[in-house]
């Protein structure tokens, strides 16, 4: 048997074979392109275990080429992946190498890895979050030139309506008026690409009972529904409730010892789209359900609101959890039994 490993720079990867003594076999390092690896890697096909890719900003182009190409492909969680710090040397060669050793013991972390069709929907429900936020810088700028102006707040919706001409008849001085006009300007040119890939996102959602089923959810509409869906993926690669909640990063992260804290762990190591979702639902669902408005008010009063907030947050990504997972609408009374 032989183990791929695969170390994955920005221009090039270095692709390592080794044998089931760890031996390496085939050690290069070869440009970001798809023909050159799978020449390098076709006479081991028969005999290979696998091939590990780590999971860095720009996998997907290898992935999905080797998985095509037939190959068995395992994508490495770098997070999860712990090497001795007291190694004197190490380069691309010893890191694809230590990818094929945690392949041939079996104990390497992997993370999951979307259809291509599923990954591109959700990457495109990401870019929509990332175009709503950049909107929203400019809608802030707007709002404390009119502070600065004039003293006055503005909603939201007010700076949505101003155009070119509206900000002329403000009667602002020239240039403050020419920064005015640019915050505005993009904030149009945003937010029809935001109506565009809404349209395209819900085009797709509705198609797929996951969508209607978590809107059923107290604090959770179209938008909310479709992000949780979309990077959730299938349900069934979560072990249990506590996996997914802890995915969706909903669950505090300390070390404790013989009952004393001793210190934390990574909190951000999880899905920081979902959290956003979650916590997102929370402050809606406090205000539209009564069920969570209780139970944020009972674990307000014990401790302080973003701590409420984000447990109201915890029991939402558990009940969407079972929604998924038992195919079953909403259901407060167990939700905050």
């Amino acid at each position: 048997m032989k183990f791929c490993g695969i170390d994955l720079h920005s221009n090039n990867s270095v692709v390592v074979v080794t044998d089931e003594t760890d031996r390496v076999l085939v050690s290069r390092r070869c440009p970001n392109q798809l023909t050159p690896i799978l020449s390098l890697l076709e006479p081991h096909r028969a005999e290979l275990v696998g091939v590990v890719v780590e999971s860095t900003y720009n996998w997907y182009w290898l992935v999905d080429g080797l998985k095509a190409a037939g190959f068995e492909v395992k994508l490495a969680h770098p997070v999860a992946m712990k090497r001795y710090d007291g190694l004197k040397h190490s380069d691309d060669k010893d890191d694809a190498t230590f990818l094929a050793h945690l392949l041939r013991l079996g104990i390497l972390p992997t993370g999951y890895i979307h259809p291509p069709q599923e990954r591109a929907l959700r990457d495109l429900a990401r870019k929509r979050i990332q175009l709503v936020r950049s909107r929203t810088q400019h809608i802030l700028s707007v709002e404390n030139i009119m502070a600065r102006q004039f003293g006055q707040r503005v909603s939201c919706n007010e700076v949505k309506g101003l155009s070119a001409t509206s900000v002329d008849r403000l009667g602002l001085p020239t240039d403050v008026a020419l920064a005015m006009k640019a915050n505005v300007a993009i904030v149009q040119a945003l937010q029809i690409q935001i109506d565009f890939l809404e349209e395209r996102l819900l085009h797709e959602a509705y198609l797929r009972p996951e969508f209607s089923l978590l809107k059923t959810m107290p604090g959770i509409g179209e938008v909310l529904a479709t992000v949780i869906m979309l990077e959730t993926g299938n349900i069934e690669r979560f072990a249990d409730v506590g996996h997914f909640a802890s995915y969706a990063r909903c669950v505090k992260s300390a070390h404790y010892s013989n009952g004393k804290k001793k210190g934390e762990g990574n909190a951000k190591n999880g899905n920081a789209y979902l959290i956003w979702a979650y916590i997102e639902a929370a402050n809606f669902a406090r205000r539209f359900s009564e069920d969570a408005k209780r139970f944020f008010e009972k674990k307000k009063a014990k401790t302080n609101a973003v701590v409420a907030t984000k447990a109201l947050a915890h029991k939402l990504a558990r009940a969407s959890y079972h929604i998924l997972k038992e195919k079953q609408p909403f259901d407060a009374r167990r939700c905050f039994a």
